[in-house]
């Protein structure tokens, strides 16, 4: 059995105005990176694989949080929004004729135009995923994290989600041959000033 501890990238200037991502490569924000400088890995996950998405957002993140480079797997880059990255999110829900939905209704063959499926995502993810040989962190993004927990948890991205991806923690998943297990509680980043 093999634990994948999954952490969402900090913060960027794109996330705070509400703007999608996606694949662009948006840096994290100063105020994110001063807020990563001040946390550090459970001791017992220091010694695990260190892996992130390319991107910069979550390579810094990586770095700030591990004090080390991590490797990085393509992967691990964000699901492609296609012609919605860069826009705001809640415009695209006002307007009726966008095509946008919420997470809760998108099932797994939900595509933005001219983006990625969460289906096809998955089938990026799972290769990588099922190759690892021992305990491993990826640092990464909410629609990554958000594949591998919803193929954990069992929810087919309809209906309310059976988990919450919240910052500064790590969601364990652990990977026995083709199974995936989540854990019910996410660990805590340590806060350096509390150490």
């Amino acid at each position: 059995m093999i634990r994948l501890a999954l952490l969402r990238h900090g913060h960027t200037a794109w996330n705070r105005a509400g703007r999608i991502q996606g694949r662009s490569d948006i840096p994290l924000d100063d105020q994110a990176r001063e807020e990563l400088r001040g946390y550090s890995l459970p001791a017992e996950w220091c010694q695990a694989e260190l892996w992130s998405s390319p991107l910069l957002r979550a390579a810094e993140t990586a770095e700030l949080v591990a004090g080390r480079k991590p490797r990085t797997a393509a992967e691990l880059t964000e699901m492609n929004w296609g012609d919605w990255e860069g826009l705001h999110g809640l415009d695209l829900k006002a307007d009726p004729d966008s095509g946008f939905r919420d997470i809760e209704d998108w099932g797994w063959d939900y595509r933005p135009p001219g983006g990625e499926s969460p289906a096809e995502v998955w089938n990026r993810i799972a290769p990588w995923l099922h190759s690892l040989t021992q305990d491993s962190i990826a640092v990464c993004h909410i629609g990554i994290m958000r594949m591998i927990l919803a193929r954990a948890h069992g929810w087919n991205f309809v209906g309310t989600a059976p988990f919450r991806i919240k910052r500064n923690r790590l969601f364990v998943v652990e990977i026995e041959g083709a199974s995936l297990s989540p854990w019910l509680e996410p660990v805590r980043l340590i806060r350096k000033d509390a150490a």
